[in-house]
């Protein structure tokens, strides 16, 4: 049997939302998913133990900051990012594009890779799209990602233009290098803010695309119509059969918008971002803790909620903590806001099946605002 596969169970006719199930060495994974990001081989302030609570199935690390420190080489002593972190789960890799594109002052590309300076020494490293695999396949993830050309929302045409190519050109490249059958590469589809762009990407991605394809390029700057826009333009030229990664998108509102256009798979660093400065999600939008009107409430952050801190602890506790500049304060908001997040992927996986997504997409979205 194939290590890697993907089955849809059901798809909403109207949206196509689709409820799945991804196959891969560490695991199955029921989609929709909410991926967390640990970036560091760590989802920061919480243990496995945590994770697995908050029933994360899958999550993410980035080959940017662990090719930077500890370094691959020392995670494959480790027996790989499994055994390092304690997470026998599925793992996905990013490339480190995005991470090189935020660092826009430090870097150079060329057609053979890119070159920047460390954000944590300022020594000069070279990366090409074979490096970027060799990397990953020492880290020893399920998932790994193509080195790509990540541009922000306000790029012109011509900027947009070039990254796509060097895009295609480093996906034909890291495609070659990648030989682990344990691993399955995930090519990225770029093109801004220009449709045109989108589709011809899609169409470059596609011969190297096996089992999985991500949207990259998006949440970057543009107006979430924008963003919404362009997901329900490439939807129909997506391949069929395959998981849908949206990459660095997770709020609750998008992840709804997102799944209704046919994406299988998301993950971002906001929910733990904003808990760690005082902030969670609730179904009507964000719960600013600090705020003085929690001092004295001693309600859970969600009464619906089913997560660690909201059976346990209060606003006014965890209000206590933040104030306080205690850890454990960012700790109680992040189980609670991952779990937010993986619990919603459930329920529209749920309402999927059922038959009743369009239903759920517009009592959800009719409440949040965030």
């Amino acid at each position: 049997m194939e290590k890697f596969y993907f089955e849809i169970e059901k798809e909403c006719p109207t949206t196509g939302a689709r409820a799945g199930v991804f196959h891969t060495p560490h695991g199955t994974i029921l989609t929709p998913v909410f991926m967390p990001v640990g970036t560091q081989a760590t989802v920061k302030g919480l243990t496995v133990e945590m994770l697995n609570q908050l029933q994360a199935q899958i999550i993410l690390s980035n080959t940017y900051h662990l090719f930077l420190r500890p370094g691959e080489k020392i995670v494959k002593q480790a027996g790989g990012l499994h055994k390092f972190m304690n997470w026998d789960k599925p793992i996905l890799t990013d490339s480190g594009g995005f991470q090189v594109f935020s660092l826009a002052k430090l870097r150079k590309l060329t057609d053979e890779g890119v070159e920047f300076s460390s954000h944590i020494n300022g020594e000069k490293k070279f990366i090409t799209p074979e490096k970027c695999i060799q990397i990953q396949n020492d880290l020893g993830a399920d998932i790994i990602m193509q080195l790509d050309v990540c541009s922000d929302a306000n790029v012109s045409f011509t900027e947009a233009l070039e990254a796509k190519r060097k895009t295609k050109l480093w996906l034909q490249k890291c495609f070659e290098a990648q030989k682990n059958e344990n691993q399955m590469l995930f090519p990225i589809i770029q093109g801004g803010i220009f449709k045109d762009l989108r589709k011809e990407c899609i169409e470059d991605c596609l011969p190297y695309s096996k089992c999985g394809i991500a949207v990259g390029g998006l949440s970057v700057g543009e107006k979430k119509e924008v963003m919404y826009d362009i997901l329900s333009y490439i939807q129909p030229y997506l391949p069929k059969n395959q998981p849908r990664y949206l990459m660095g998108v997770g709020s609750p509102d998008c992840l709804v918008e997102g799944f209704a256009r046919g994406i299988d798979m998301m993950d971002c660093v906001l929910p733990t971002r904003i808990a760690r400065n005082g902030t969670a999600f609730i179904k009507t939008g964000r719960l600013v803790i600090r705020n003085a009107t929690y001092k004295d409430d001693f309600s859970p952050i969600d009464a619906e909620c089913d997560c660690y801190a909201c059976k346990n602890y209060s606003r006014a506790y965890i209000r206590h903590l933040i104030m306080s500049g205690e850890m454990l304060g960012a700790t109680l908001l992040s189980i609670h806001n991952l779990r937010f997040l993986t619990r919603l992927a459930s329920q529209v996986r749920e309402s999927i099946l059922e038959g009743t997504f369009p239903k759920f997409k517009n009592n959800f979205l009719s409440q949040f605002k965030y």
